[in-house]
Order: structure tokens, then sequence, then C-alpha cells
């Protein structure tokens, strides 16, 4: 398996706006999924980064990394978001190499902390990840935020 960060022009490009867009999207928003990730490959050496778990050339897995999750907490910075692994290959630990991966890019860029926000009960935890209040969204709920050190 090799993590890749998404470049526009890569020949998995395309393949990776649908996965992302399948997966998180509507059916009115491919257009924001799109443009979001196409405007993230001009600088890969800062934020946002949408990146990927291949196996065999197929994508298995995806997360991002970005400047904030259409949450309130717009103090916090960065996020990680998009976190998903194919059913195929669930079980395996991917999600959790997802996760590392993120937390490196995260303190190659030079950030100190990663933040997620997640309605999961006791996934993150596990991998280390604390609890960090909660943080409201535009339609009005509120989700619990994670937070870990990218050291």
């Amino acid at each position: 398996m090799e993590m890749v960060v998404l470049q526009h022009g890569d020949d998995i490009f395309e393949e990776a706006v649908q996965v992302f867009w399948k997966e998180w999207g509507n059916e009115s928003n491919y257009k924001f999924y799109k443009d979001c990730m196409i405007h993230s490959c001009i600088n890969s050496d800062d934020i946002p980064l949408f990146y990927v778990a291949l196996k065999n050339k197929k994508i298995i897995g995806t997360a991002a990394i970005i400047r904030n999750d259409l949450n309130s907490r717009q103090d916090l910075c960065p996020w990680l978001a998009c976190l998903f692994v194919d059913k195929e290959f669930r079980g395996k630990q991917i999600g959790s190499e997802l996760l590392n991966y993120g937390l490196k890019l995260a303190n190659d860029l030079g950030y100190k902390k990663l933040y997620l926000t997640s309605d999961l009960e006791n996934y993150y935890e596990k991998y280390g990840w604390t609890n960090n209040g909660v943080a409201y969204g535009v339609s009005g709920g509120h989700i619990k935020i994670y937070e870990k050190s990218t050291s």
C-alpha cells in the first residue's frame, strides 16, 4: 500500500474526485469537491492537501488536511477530514495509517496539532486522539472535536 498526495493531472486525480464526492458529497455538490481538490494541488507546500491510500493502483482509502471543516472553531487549524476506507479493506489498520500519514504531513508543514470532528464513538480514542469539546455547524447542530499532537 502507498499513500499519495493528489496532484492535478495525476492519473488517479479524476477517480479520486469521484471517490471523495461519492463518500462525502451529495448529488448537488460535485463541483464543490472538484474545485476544492483542483485548487489544493496548486501548492503542495501547504494545506489543503487531499491524499489517498493505493493498493495495486486502486484507491482503497481517502483523507484530507484542510483549513476548516465547516464548523464554528475557526481558531483551530488544520483539520483532518474525509477519512474513508473501502469496505473491502476495513479492519486492516488502513484508517490508522491514513490518520498517521495526516499527522506526518501536518508535522512536516510545521503544525503542532491536528484536529477533526466526528460523531463516531471510541474510534479515534483508540488511536490516541483526545476529545476537545464541540464545534457547531452551519445547520445549528454540534459535533465532537478531537485533537492530536503531530509530533
